[in-house]
């Protein structure tokens, strides 16, 4: 859909106005060939199987990689982003083996409600002004947002996959919103990343195989978030007291110390999941964890999966006033949790108690992946915290 130059200039300032005042931190516009490397990157991403057992990455390959093909209709996409910086670093409760590390991202409300929602407003808008029509879309779509924001210059990929802002550093909310007018697309960012690695080496599985190249299958935010499985066994120690997503890669960037922390009016944090403690979700049943996580997005990996990244951290704690709850799990209906439950036992209590209960439970247990687990070697004594 044409317009003419001074009703792209409107609609343009419309936008941007608009933008602000929805509570987005910066807004640029490209067009729908601005990322033509981004089908080859992705393709050579899934050859290698780095999308683990995320299937819908391969089964929407053609449609990630060409937003034409995802909406013939669209000539310009406008590229929204919104901080969501934390007032301090992540990283620091990651000492603290009795309290679960959340992404900083999941101590909010589901971003993509807090976006969704003012994204059609403003898309709604631009329909009224310009006419033609618009799709919006938040991270539930075959949609690149990183290449197109990069495209759209607001900011770039990073060496560790993720856009990285001169004004933002790595704490952005994406979102699009795809349109048939005919606007003048910005120009794009350079990458400013130069020699520095600080991502790459915070990274504590080594998910990163080269620059750029992000590994999923050993990201601790798959391992805990898109991974229905048992935490393989290789990274449950270097998981920590990481229950959901990991900030290590993103809060290791120095383009953050240019960062705000993210207005409480806009995206507010909530203080109980900053640091919770372990053994109080320990005790989470299915109704307790919905109710809790009501509005967050660390309800959509249900309750079993969540307590099994909280059992890995309970293991990885040290501490014996945890083998309790632990114990309460053995027995619990998923198998999922009990096989967690037993590796976490085996490290938080002496040998021979581990050994008592494995016996018996050998003779009770019909699920394959959790008589495995009771018949894994002990580990080596740690030091307990009491």
């Amino acid at each position: 859909m044409r317009i003419s130059i001074s009703d792209t200039a409107k609609l343009r300032a419309l936008i941007d106005r608009e933008a602000r005042n929805a509570g987005f931190d910066a807004v640029a516009v490209t067009t729908p060939d601005a990322i033509p490397q981004a089908p080859e990157r992705l393709a050579e991403f899934v050859t290698d199987g780095f999308h683990g057992s995320m299937g819908w990455i391969a089964e929407t390959l053609e449609r990630r990689g060409k937003p034409t093909t995802l909406w013939p209709e669209v000539r310009s996409i406008i590229v929204l982003a919104m901080n969501y910086g934390p007032d301090h670093d992540p990283r620091e409760v990651l000492a603290k083996r009795d309290r679960g590390a959340i992404s900083a991202y999941a101590q909010n409300r589901d971003y993509h409600d807090v976006m969704k929602g003012r994204l059609k407003e403003i898309a709604g808008k631009i329909v009224a002004r310009a006419g033609g029509d618009v799709k919006v879309f938040v991270d539930t779509a075959p949609v690149m947002e990183k290449p197109l924001a990069e495209a759209a210059g607001l900011g770039w990929q990073g060496k560790h996959t993720n856009l990285v802002s001169r004004a933002h550093g790595s704490w952005l909310f994406l979102g699009t919103i795809f349109t048939t007018a005919e606007l003048v697309p910005d120009a794009p960012e350079n990458d400013h990343c130069g020699s520095c690695r600080a991502c790459l080496d915070a990274c504590p599985t080594d998910a990163f195989p080269a620059p750029y190249r992000l590994d999923a299958r050993r990201c601790i935010s798959y391992l805990t978030i898109e991974n229905k499985g048992p935490i393989p066994h290789e990274f449950r120690e270097k998981i920590g007291n990481r229950i959901y997503g990991c900030d290590d890669c993103l809060a290791a960037c120095p383009w953050n110390k240019f960062a705000q922390a993210a207005s409480e009016a806009k995206l507010a944090a909530r203080a109980d999941l900053r640091e919770p403690p372990i053994t109080e979700l320990l005790r989470l049943d299915d109704t307790a964890f919905r109710t809790l996580f009501s509005g967050s997005p660390i309800k959509r990996i249900g309750r079993d999966r969540f307590i099994r990244n909280v059992l890995i951290a309970a293991g990885n704690s040290q501490d014996l006033s945890l083998a309790g709850a632990v114990r309460a799990l053995l027995d619990d209906a998923s198998p999922l949790v009990r096989g967690a439950a037993v590796w976490a036992l085996s490290r938080l209590v002496p040998g021979r108690e581990f050994a008592e209960r494995a016996a018996a439970a050998l003779q009770a247990e019909d699920d394959e992946a959790v008589r495995g687990e009771w018949l894994l070697p002990l580990p080596k004594p740690i030091e307990a915290h009491t």
